[in-house]
């Protein structure tokens, strides 16, 4: 099959691999038909972040149900499923505190190969999330919302419940890529009256404003913390979001919370030297980390029930689309800023 691999820094290739094989009772493989590319993703892209060469990459992703394990119960072949970028086993103490992302019996080495025509899936009566639709009856807009549940969305959200965001707040949300845009959303979602979002490019400025944005803040560093607390009186926000993760975006979000309010962190970190003393003195709550999916996802009230009853439209971050031969130009596309969030063809439904 094939699948897109990391070669070095600025270079992907698609490589004819071995097909993924059933190795627990609780596997599935899936037959990928949508994936993308993730900000996070970036960071090893450019040669910043740490990657082992010739590795498969991506972790978001929407498919079928291609073969099941014979201790899978609540799924079937067929099935149109979300492939989260986290697993779970659903028994262990953080899954049932709805920790997901740090399921104790997690698989080492982490998430990937999701940007192949095929990719196996373990614990996947917990891990998937099952889509209560015909897809073939879905538009495409519909299609490209659900594959955000997969991870952006969800993390977006997560930054947007970490902050407590709360009907009739004022949130700010560094970040305007896919989960900056994402928790602008999600902070509307919350019911936030006010959300400025950080963001310097029309195109997400645009979608920022379509997502609930009511005002827009282009400045950085110091300028941009000054510009917040002129808006908000001299005061800061109830609720702030850190979708970046660089350590200028996240001194700024610690910078602008008001006396008593609170800092949801998602942005993968990238420094290790940040002082957060000056929280305690502020009274000011920082918390976060890498969401978890299902909990988020499933449910009447759920965010995958949300897009297909039409109330949101997450897929609006994605402005480029490509298939999986030109994986290069979907990163590229990212990397160069040409495109919010790239998504990647692979199969038909």
């Amino acid at each position: 099959m094939k699948a897109a691999v990391f070669v070095e820094p600025h270079r992907m290739e698609v490589h004819e691999v071995p097909m993924p094989e059933i190795r627990k009772p609780g596997d599935v493989i899936v037959r990928v038909i949508k994936a993308c590319v993730c900000g996070s993703d970036l960071w090893w892209f450019r040669g910043i972040g740490q990657r082992q060469h010739g590795s498969l990459t991506g972790h978001e992703a929407l498919g079928v149900v291609e073969r099941i394990g014979d201790d899978v119960h609540t799924l079937q072949e067929g099935d149109f499923v979300i492939v989260p970028f986290t697993h779970c086993c659903g028994e262990c103490a953080a899954c049932k505190a709805g920790f997901e992302s740090n399921c104790f019996n997690a698989e080492p080495g982490g998430n990937a190969g999701y940007q192949a025509e095929y990719m196996r899936v373990y614990s996947a009566d917990t891990s998937l999330v099952k889509v209560p639709a015909d897809p073939h009856e879905l538009s495409d807009e519909t299609i490209a919302s659900l594959l955000t549940v997969a991870d952006v969305m969800c993390t977006g959200y997560h930054a947007a419940t970490c902050a407590r965001v709360q009907p009739g707040g004022t949130a700010v949300v560094f970040g305007d890529g896919g989960v900056g845009l994402c928790g602008v959303l999600s902070a509307k979602l919350q019911g936030a009256e006010r959300i400025i979002a950080m963001s310097r490019y029309e195109d997400r400025q645009q979608v920022a404003r379509a997502f609930g944005a009511t005002d827009i803040v282009p400045e950085r560093g110091d300028e941009a913390v000054s510009r917040v607390m002129e808006l908000t009186d001299g005061i800061g926000a109830d609720s702030v979001l850190e979708c970046v993760g660089t350590e200028q975006s996240t001194l700024s979000a610690l910078a602008v919370a008001r006396p008593g309010g609170f800092i949801g962190r998602v942005g993968v970190p990238h420094t290790t030297n940040i002082d957060v003393n000056n929280l305690f003195w502020r009274n000011v709550t920082l918390s976060g980390g890498p969401a978890s999916v299902t909990p988020y996802a499933n449910g009447k009230n759920g965010l995958v029930a949300k897009i297909l009853n039409g109330d949101i439209n997450p897929g609006m971050i994605f402005t480029a689309d490509f298939d999986l031969d030109h994986v290069q130009d979907a990163y590229e596309a990212m990397d160069e800023r040409r495109a919010i969030k790239s998504m990647i063809s692979i199969g038909a439904l």
